[in-house]
């Protein structure tokens, strides 16, 4: 058994450090009140680019150019080490982590900024971290497209962790992925609400036979006051829900657990006990038992995707050496 606990929380708008901050006191009073496995939401750091929605490509150009910046600006560079509040926090209170955030490349253009999702484990170390394979509308203005190098589950204290950010739930091939690695807690933070949303968070319990934590965006007009938001007239109500969270946990068999818990802030947990799983899977298991590998077959591509590819001299040098020897090998 263990418990976990989902916080449904709104970061500290575009502001990095601010919202880590805010997301290690979060942390600290969930392990204090026991959680073992604590969940933040998509895009938490430094928060969700909700402006996409409402403001137009065309007309708000130039306003988009100059969020993104800011955005840009207050990426999480794994690279760079920027989640070591958030790490130091997990180490010291032997929890696990799961954190959506927005990451700025480091290793080729350094421009692109990725929606993704990392877990952390109870010694503070990145055990993975998940890029989202497929923007969604006007999030493609944003994010650049994951690969399917973090498409894998992680072993954790708190049993096998896979994730999926929002829509990706959408997505059955990816699903099926993870239900082939032996997911055990299936982790979807999302910028999605409502109920069909619920139903999906359901529906994957029944089809993967796992427990589904759904990790809602709260928002609300005041969490995203910002001056040039503010120019548009994007937000005038600050106690307009902007997104009203609705964070569900769902056991094996999809009976919801905990939750929603809609147009509120607060941390939503349950017990975990993964004896429920096999329960579930007694009678449903679609990479076991249920599946009909002869008739159908799913190819994963794990390997990580690059824009370009360098060879140091030594290796190039190896190449010329093989090709060479080839040669002689034809001519003779």
């Amino acid at each position: 058994m263990a418990r976990v606990a989902v916080i449904q929380q709104a970061p500290v708008f575009l502001d990095r450090a601010a919202t880590l901050e805010r997301g290690v006191a979060a942390l600290h009073q969930a392990a204090i009140a026991g959680a073992a496995l604590i969940v933040f939401p998509e895009a938490f750091i430094p928060g969700y680019p909700a402006w996409i929605w409402r403001l137009r490509p065309g007309t708000d150009m130039k306003l988009t150019e100059r969020l993104h910046a800011r955005l840009r600006a207050q990426a999480v560079s794994l690279a760079g080490d920027d989640l070591v509040p958030l790490r130091a926090a997990a180490r010291e209170h032997e929890v696990t982590v799961v954190c959506g955030i927005e990451e700025i490349d480091t290793d080729f253009s350094r421009g692109t900024l990725y929606n993704s999702v990392v877990v952390i484990g109870p010694d503070g170390m990145l055990q993975n971290r998940h890029r989202k394979l497929m923007p969604t509308n006007p999030e493609r203005m944003v994010w650049g497209l994951g690969d399917a190098s973090g498409l894998k589950v992680v072993a954790t204290p708190c049993g096998r962790i896979g994730t999926m950010i929002c829509w990706e739930s959408y997505m059955p091939l990816a699903r099926s992925a993870l239900y082939a690695q032996g997911v055990q807690l299936y982790v979807a933070p999302s910028f999605d609400n409502g109920e069909r949303w619920l139903a999906s968070m359901q529906h994957i319990a029944r089809e993967g036979g796992c427990w589904v934590i759904g990790c809602g965006c709260a928002l609300q007009g005041r969490d995203l006051a910002d001056d040039q938001l503010a120019e548009a007239l994007a937000y005038p109500d600050a106690d307009e829900w902007v997104n009203p969270g609705d964070s569900v946990i769902v056991a094996p068999g999809g009976k919801i657990v905990a939750g929603p818990l809609r147009e509120q802030f607060g941390v939503l947990g349950t017990e975990i006990d993964l004896e429920r799983i096999g329960q579930a899977q007694r009678s449903l298991d679609v990479s076991g038992h249920y599946a009909r590998p002869d008739l159908f077959r799913l190819q994963v591509n794990t390997r990580r995707f690059a824009p370009v590819e360098f060879a140091d001299r030594e290796e190039r040098a190896a190449v010329e050496a093989g090709r060479s020897r080839r040669h002689a090998r034809v001519a003779g």
